[in-house]
């Protein structure tokens, strides 16, 4: 399968072959976009030194553990997306998180655009909100939906993928150009019981957390979601939809553009500041409806547009763990 040496190296984690490993997948002059705080890296040597490297010395048996995998070929390039979570044993600080001694997760989506057999992009998010719960750091409102270990797909299939993904594209599709009819239809235009299994799957960011059910997605997600932006757009030119066998895939960096204008998300306040949102998306289409639905967004990036440093207010949560208070 494509990107296979990389991501075995990454399963086991070896420095030195995780170094020769990113040398051989990638183009030296790859476009690598990581969440916030990292941002756009200096290319393939970057992501290592700036982003892996620093995690790897806080989780020294850190292994990188897939439970999706699909690539296409479509209009703009040969994409491969990967889910799943980075695990090891929180040893050292890590972003001035405080380490726990303990076993850590952290799910991450990374979609790899390729040409002639090397990867020349690069998008990637990690939930660091998922982190910061974990050491007990989370600085800003809880989650409406439930905080846990997401799982892979109920099929577990979700590392063998085959076929040509057409019907999953399509129902994810026709999903979506239906949430567009919000605006002037209200939720009951979007119909979402004709393109989602009744015990759907919704899940979220952790800061989000998941829903279950429509009822789950529209309370814990989509109602707060919509009644804060309710003038989401997406962006056709950015977004990337790819699809293999049942599961299909979104990119875009960003992908929607909003004006937070009303109450009710994440605790943010209406103050009609526009924003940019980054999301990358799995869908698993079951008997032509959705089943479940990975979702990660870059919420630090969110809270940095408008004006909140969330690891700055972490770190003051954390000093009396850290010892430096000041006294």
């Amino acid at each position: 399968m494509t990107l296979a040496p990389l991501r075995a190296a990454l399963y086991d984690f070896d420095a030195d072959d995780v170094a020769r490993a990113i040398k051989s997948a990638f183009a030296p002059d790859a476009l690598i976009q990581l969440a916030h705080p990292f941002e756009t890296l200096a290319g393939p040597e970057a992501l290592l030194s700036d982003a892996l490297a620093p995690l790897h010395a806080a989780w020294p048996d850190l292994e990188r553990r897939e439970t999706i995998v699909i690539e296409s070929r479509i209009a703009s390039g040969h994409w491969v997306g990967c889910c799943g979570h980075y695990t090891g044993t929180f040893a050292r600080p890590w972003l001035d998180i405080p380490a726990t001694g303990h076993q850590c997760a952290m799910r991450f989506h990374e979609f790899f655009r390729l040409e002639q057999g090397r990867v020349v992009e690069m998008q990637a998010l990690w939930d660091l909100p998922e982190v910061m719960m974990q050491a007990g750091v989370w600085p800003m409102a809880p989650a409406l939906g439930r905080e846990w270990h997401v799982p892979g797909p109920a099929t577990q299939d979700g590392l063998c993928v085959s076929g040509e993904g057409a019907q999953a594209l399509q129902v994810v599709g026709d999903m979506l150009a239906a949430l567009g009819r919000y605006k002037d239809h209200g939720l009951a235009g979007m119909d979402l019981p004709r393109y989602w299994h009744p015990h759907c799957s919704w899940y979220g960011p952790s800061g989000i957390g998941t829903g279950r059910g429509i009822a789950g997605f529209r309370n814990w997600h989509q109602i707060p979601f919509l009644g804060a932006m309710p003038n989401r757009v997406g962006d056709p030119e950015a977004g990337h939809f790819f699809a293999q066998g049942n599961y299909a895939g979104f990119t875009g960096w960003p992908g929607m553009s909003a004006t937070i204008s009303g109450d009710g998300w994440m605790g943010i306040a209406p103050a009609g500041q526009e924003i940019t949102l980054r999301s990358l998306d799995f869908w698993r289409v079951e008997h032509g409806l959705i089943r479940e639905n990975w979702v990660l967004v870059d919420l630090l990036h969110v809270y940095a547009q408008i004006g909140v440093d969330v690891l700055a207010r972490m770190r003051e949560m954390a000093k009396a763990r850290t010892g430096q208070l000041d006294l």
